[in-house]
């Protein structure tokens, strides 16, 4: 995707709000500095608000606002700084603590927030993250993700029928398909992109195509055919982004790089049900093919990469 054309070129204003202590930052830290889990509890508290500019895909802009969730800051931003703070924003992104013991307190902040939201960017999209959900026992996540999930709903005034909801953890795949689903609304060409994956995955006879964003490893979207569409694992997408991130990181460590920089040329792997490769296809994006087991198809498939890249550069 080209940055000469400034009609691509999109900058998108999201908020990050929630209590102090939801895990807001630490979830930032892990999709946006590739952070792993256990290094987040060395963050303190945010102060007031985090700025950050993000570039993603190469043609989006998110300008970041991570938000001290302490009352006397909530408060200025519900005051003082409401213009500031809540105007011109495509995306807030709301963390509950799902194990708070001031949930209804918590809900009531909430509303306010989205009250000033409504006021001052009523196109927003609202997005609710329940997190921590690791610390529920696991028959019970799914009872109080809706039970929360509907109490939510039931204060979040125009955006009541808008609203998205996830459950969330840092220690599981569950942060990852959160935040792809929340940035693939933010991404400006996405049917393009989906449409230039089909005719790929036609002219190969690939079983799946995922694309994902090189920096952060999050999936962009994804073209299933076939019988993939049955496959048993539905956060397959998910868990590739774990171990891509994962594999970044011990690149970084060997290497000596920042796991920003840290990047790998190509990976396969061949079996006698299925062949499956990884390679750069963009400055800002891989490309996962999944394919039958067949080295024409998969040669074919390597071949017409480069085919793609240069369209989505073009």
């Amino acid at each position: 995707m080209s940055t000469k054309d400034p009609a691509l070129k999109k900058t998108r204003k999201v908020l990050l709000m929630g209590k102090s202590g939801a895990g807001k930052s630490s979830m930032r830290n892990i999709v946006f500095s590739n952070y792993v889990a256990k290094d987040v509890r060395r963050l303190g508290a945010t102060i007031d608000v985090e700025h950050a500019s993000i570039r993603f895909m190469g043609n989006l802009l998110l300008n970041l606002w991570d938000c001290g969730g302490q009352d006397m800051f909530v408060e200025s931003y519900l005051t003082s700084q409401r213009g500031h703070v809540f105007g011109s924003v495509a995306v807030l992104i709301y963390v509950f603590d799902v194990e708070s013991r001031e949930f209804v307190a918590d809900v009531v902040s909430y509303g306010e927030v989205l009250r000033a939201l409504g006021e001052e960017s009523p196109g927003a999209k609202v997005f609710v993250l329940l997190h921590k959900m690791d610390l529920v026992q696991s028959r019970l996540r799914l009872p109080l993700f809706k039970e929360r999930s509907e109490f939510i709903r039931q204060s979040s005034l125009k955006f009541s029928t808008s609203v998205e909801f996830f459950a969330t953890s840092i220690w599981d795949q569950s942060l990852y398909k959160a935040w792809t689903q929340m940035i693939y609304f933010l991404i400006p060409n996405a049917a393009t992109i989906e449409l230039l994956l089909k005719q790929l995955a036609n002219a190969i006879d690939a079983r799946e195509l995922i694309l994902y964003e090189r920096t952060t490893c999050l999936m962009v979207t994804h073209v299933t055919r076939g019988g993939e569409d049955k496959n048993p694992f539905p956060d397959r997408f998910e868990r590739i982004s774990s171990i891509l991130k994962t594999h970044k990181q011990s690149i970084a460590r060997h290497t000596h790089m920042p796991p920003s920089l840290a990047n790998f040329k190509e990976m396969q792997i061949k079996t006698g049900r299925f062949m499956f490769f990884i390679t750069r296809l963009t400055e800002n994006t891989n490309l996962a093919v999944c394919i039958p087991p067949s080295e024409q198809i998969f040669n074919a498939a390597r071949y017409f990469s480069p085919f793609v890249s240069s369209v989505l550069c073009s």
